[in-house]
């Protein structure tokens, strides 16, 4: 990419001194398995794809069955109810005042937001996205990594080029009188960046279906071949041989966004 290419994805932090958007890494923070980090390609490219976001605050939720309560250390570890109110991260409402123009103070994003769905929280990591024309981003939870017992998140896709706004996740808290803790020790959210032409309806209503036995060709069954017959046959296995075939074809494809005005190209014309 140039220097002077738009980024993709472009982070704005709002609340001062949180947590930094990093990339997600590969490795799931160290918890893959060992053969999968070293041969598994599908896994790793999907676990390293996109970026880590990290709560912008340490604080717990507990759902009683009727409404969620929250807490923090802020709050001397006093559960608070939510309902469907809203709440501010601590001292954020003050200092967005004193920083922004005149029209905008009073407008601060929630931190907390109750929402009307029976234990579902929608919590701000504090940031706002622009993505590049043409790009959106998915939310969800991170990718590979255990998931925790007593929530979990909703997946969304926003395009973030036509709007200008807070990075959020809806969380649906799952246990009953349970306190869940979300910590800065790991991730809350994995951001991945999609085209758009990827999810438009000409791309998805174009996949087809064949019946191999009746349907397939030279071309299918040689590349049968390629790829299960003579790994299989092979005196010695050769572990991570995909892995090494895709990431030798990685280095070779050329420039990313070139194959992607190619695929955009196609999607129109298609």
């Amino acid at each position: 990419m140039t220097q002077d290419r738009t980024p993709v994805v472009a982070f704005h932090r709002l609340i001062p001194g949180i947590p930094a958007p990093t990339r997600a890494d590969r490795s799931g923070l160290g918890g893959l398995p060992t053969r999968a980090y070293r041969f598994c390609d599908a896994v790793t490219t999907a676990t390293g794809y996109g970026w880590h976001i990290t709560s912008p605050l340490n604080f717990m939720l507990m759902w009683d069955g009727h409404e969620v309560l929250w807490t923090c250390d802020e709050l001397e570890n006093e559960w608070m109810p939510l309902g469907l109110g809203a709440v501010q991260y601590p001292h954020f409402r003050a200092r967005f005042d004193e920083e922004v123009p005149e029209d905008i103070r009073g407008y601060s994003p929630p931190f907390l937001t109750g929402l009307p769905e029976a234990g579902v929280v929608q919590m701000w990591t504090g940031l706002f996205v622009r993505t590049a024309p043409g790009w959106s981003v998915l939310t969800r939870s991170p990718v590979n990594l255990p998931r925790p017992a007593a929530y979990e998140q909703f997946e969304g896709i926003v395009e973030f080029d036509k709007w200008f706004g807070p990075l959020f996740t809806n969380i649906r808290i799952t246990r009953t009188d349970t306190p869940i803790e979300i910590n800065q020790l790991r991730p809350i959210l994995q951001v991945i960046p999609i085209p758009q032409f990827a999810y438009a309806d000409p791309i998805l209503n174009s996949a087809t279906v064949s019946d191999a036995f009746t349907q397939w060709g030279d071309a299918e069954w040689d590349a049968y071949r390629e790829s299960v017959v003579i790994p299989a046959s092979a005196e010695e296995h050769q572990a991570g041989r995909y892995a090494a075939d895709v990431r030798r074809a990685r280095r070779n494809a050329g420039c990313p966004f070139a194959a992607m005005a190619a695929a955009r190209e196609a999607n129109e014309t298609g």
